[in-house]
């Protein structure tokens, strides 16, 4: 099922507005576990994964998890790339890089997503689906990102997801056959 909407580059997403999907290839495969197991408790909200999830058990998950992690083979993003002011204000406001790493590729726990080089639009819907709160079909649980993203008007998180989208990645999506 994944390869329908994570193996075709620049595929967008309708829900719950119009996005492309998120790279998945080369993403930490803890984050990717607990992404699933997010949509499955249903702390994610999206009717689609959470479809997709709620079957799956946890050696599905984590052999899903570990491919796509290791789809992608790509050389490390450098270290650090220095952002400009406005948005290096609005970074530390978030603190996204206590988290996410000083590159947003190296996040200090396995279970945080890299989002250097994400797709923007992607990075935007998701942030605000942090700021949605007891929806029945939008929005994410999560308290640590909930706190972060609450002080940001949408138009700050649009400039964030455009700034973060910029940056070198190890993210990719990679095309795949439905054929094996």
């Amino acid at each position: 099922m994944c390869i329908g909407c994570h193996g075709i580059p620049g595929y967008q997403a309708t829900f719950p507005e119009v996005h492309k999907v998120p790279m998945i290839a080369g993403q930490n495969a803890k984050y990717i576990a607990s992404a699933l197991t997010a949509y499955a408790k249903g702390d994610r909200k999206h009717p689609t994964m959470r479809g997709i999830a709620l079957p799956l058990g946890d050696k599905d998950i984590a052999e899903i998890s570990e491919y796509y992690a290791g789809l992608a083979k790509v050389d490390a993003v450098p270290a650090t790339v220095e952002a400009p002011a406005d948005i290096k204000k609005l970074l530390d406001k978030g603190a996204c890089a206590s988290c996410h790493g000083a590159n947003f590729s190296k996040p200090i726990d396995g279970t945080y997503p890299k989002i250097a080089g994400q797709h923007a639009d992607y990075l935007y819907v998701a942030l605000k689906s942090y700021q949605s709160d007891n929806k029945a079909y939008i929005g994410r649980t999560n308290a640590v990102m909930a706190g972060q993203v609450k002080q940001f008007s949408h138009a700050e998180l649009k400039q964030l997801a455009q700034y973060l989208a910029s940056l070198p990645s190890e993210l990719r999506t990679v095309p795949q056959s439905r054929f094996r």
